[in-house]
């Protein structure tokens, strides 16, 4: 993943909103990295699966909002991202612009391009602010990490899911993600 060009000064989210606009870049620690190239099929179509599944869940919260890219969660000025998929259920947080502070549950689909960045730096940016649950999905693999914060602050060990398998979301409680419909595979028999 690029980052932009090297600066000593740390960017800030007044800087970002200066990009064009048909550029996609996120902010992590005050330095910019790009999000191109423009995420593959089988990418966009598994965040899409799991938007559907959590937007049309019969248990979800009506107070709870999800988010798909390219929607701006700002952590704070160094700090604004693009997850693929997130929820968020605290409705002071939802401004028309973006999300001002931490998602309940983040899902993010990993590419080549961004699987470092994903498994490293935002997973740190995320324990950081406190996402309560953030989840991984290798589309090529097709396996799930799930982390979920211990006492309000740190992540717990890395709890591994295969693709027949149902994830229990922690962060919705009563939600469940059959993950074979996420991927489109075959279910269990």
């Amino acid at each position: 993943m690029p980052l932009a060009k090297k600066t000593d000064k740390k960017l800030t989210y007044a800087d970002y909103i200066t990009w064009p606009d048909d550029e996609r870049w996120e902010l992590i620690d005050g330095e910019a990295y790009n999000m191109m190239p423009a995420p593959s099929v089988r990418h966009q179509k598994i965040a899409n699966n799991l938007n559907i599944l959590l937007s049309t869940h019969p248990k979800k919260r009506t107070e709870c909002f999800v988010g798909i890219a390219p929607t701006d969660v700002v952590f704070s000025d160094p700090d604004v991202v693009q997850p693929d998929v997130f929820v968020v259920c605290d409705e002071d947080k939802i401004t028309e612009a973006n999300i001002q502070g931490a998602p309940d549950l983040i899902i993010e689909v990993i590419s080549p391009n961004t699987a470092l960045k994903d498994k490293r730096e935002k997973k740190a940016l995320y324990e950081r602010y406190g996402v309560r649950e953030y989840i991984i999905l290798d589309p090529t693999d097709q396996y799930v990490e799930r982390f979920v914060l211990e006492e309000g602050s740190v992540y717990g060990k890395v709890e591994i899911f295969g693709p027949k398998e149902i994830l229990n979301l922690v962060s919705l409680e009563g939600i469940e993600i059959p993950l074979w419909e996420v991927f489109e595979v075959e279910g269990p028999e």
